[in-house]
């Protein structure tokens, strides 16, 4: 097994602190001093593809954060003086107007200059060994505390030994089924001024969705302290049995990323100011430098700039697949199914109910007209009905 670990990426981790549990009462924690910097975070890589520059500033922990940082110029330059030119497309995320790749012994510098004139420059990079993904599987494991699920695994093999520096992102796609799921619905009809409900059949659309899920942290493995340059069953991910996004049909995409030595030890480093026993020890790590320098030598700038190799895969299974003959996970919500009253009107016009069909009243034993939340009844509440190009069933 290759030696790994998970950290926060620097654009959606406030560097706070907010995560500690172990203190016995609560507390405030002031800065006085508090600094706001600006943090990038860029990876070029060498697939034919538009490329991404995120852009933010930290913030205190009282704030509702990170802010985007708006409005600048964003461009890479490569050592044949080819420039390539990012432009925001939402706030705080840069694309590239065209698509490009990262070519091998070819020099790479990012360039930034924000809307109040300070300009930022990183270090030349270059493009890193590219290491294929041997194979991506699925196994039913019992983890470290005791849970029952899925681990998504990872393998990996660089004959000459130049890899060794590993991240890895994944995207999770799953199906999900409405359970309460009826032909028909209430539509508000407007006769005479007056607003009346009525039942009409329903599309299918809002039966059967999918949605994906990106992975907010950065999961980090070396093989440099290994006999050879081998990733053997990197958890990629573990998904709990219970969990309902694997109720149906599910898929994962995870990508490798060879790093450099300078990356990789930036994101170490910066493991090591997550780790909540260092916030408050006596040896503080200090601030956290990357290879992204500031025009103005006074000023702090948190990121990395890398240009990585990358290569993906992607799988699909069942629940039954893994866990046959076993009850489906629960659902997001208990989809009990109410009597209809007189506030339905209200509730249909606020979207939060869908009609049911028919129950039996416990009290009076007859049958009535019911609904239930949303959720339960329009799958369009947790994800798409369009299906993802790359589905496959």
């Amino acid at each position: 097994m290759s030696k790994g670990n998970e950290i926060y990426m620097p654009v959606v981790a406030s560097f706070s602190i907010m995560s500690m549990c172990s203190c016995i009462e609560p507390f405030d924690v002031e800065f006085e001093d508090f600094e706001s910097v600006i943090v990038l975070e860029a990876t070029i890589t060498d697939a034919q593809e538009q490329q991404r520059v995120f852009l933010t500033r930290t913030f205190e922990f009282k704030d509702d954060g990170p802010f985007p940082e708006s409005n600048a110029d964003v461009r890479v330059v490569d050592g044949a003086e080819n420039t390539f030119v990012f432009e925001e497309t939402i706030p705080g995320v840069y694309i590239s107007n065209q698509a490009f790749a990262a070519h091998p012994n070819t020099d790479y510098q990012l360039h930034v200059e924000t809307q109040d004139g300070r300009f930022y420059s990183s270090d030349v990079m270059t493009l890193t060994q590219a290491t294929q993904i041997d194979q991506l599987r699925a196994e039913r494991v019992t983890n470290d505390l005791g849970e029952d699920g899925v681990a998504i695994l990872v393998d990996s093999f660089d004959s000459t030994g130049n890899s060794v520096n590993y991240r890895y992102q994944y995207e999770e796609t799953y199906k999900i089924i409405a359970p309460d799921w009826a032909r028909l619905d209430y539509v508000i009809q407007n006769q005479n001024g007056a607003e009346t409900l009525e039942l009409v059949p329903r599309s299918l659309d809002e039966r059967i969705c999918y949605s994906t899920d990106i992975s907010n942290i950065i999961l980090l493995t070396s093989t440099v302290d290994l006999n050879e340059d081998r990733v053997s069953e990197y958890m990629v991910r573990f998904i709990n049995k219970d969990n309902f996004i694997l109720s149906h049909r599910y898929s994962i995409l995870v990508k490798q990323f060879v790093l450099s030595n300078a990356a990789y030890t930036f994101y170490e480093r910066l493991n090591q100011f997550s780790q909540s026993e260092s916030l408050f020890s006596e040896n503080q790590p200090g601030f956290l430098e990357g290879n992204i320098f500031p025009e103005d030598k006074e000023e702090k700038v948190l990121g990395f700039f890398s240009v990585s190799s990358v290569t993906e895969k992607r799988i699909f299974f069942n629940y039954e697949d893994l866990f046959p003959d076993e009850r489906l996970p629960d659902y997001v919500d208990p989809c009990r199914p109410t009597g209809i009253n007189s506030g339905l009107l209200e509730q249909v016009r606020a979207d939060v109910v869908k009609y049911f069909g028919t129950i039996i009243d416990n009290v009076t034993g007859e049958e009535e007209t019911a609904v239930v939340p949303r959720v339960c009844g329009d799958c369009t509440v947790l994800g798409s009905s369009e299906i993802p190009d790359f589905w496959i069933e």
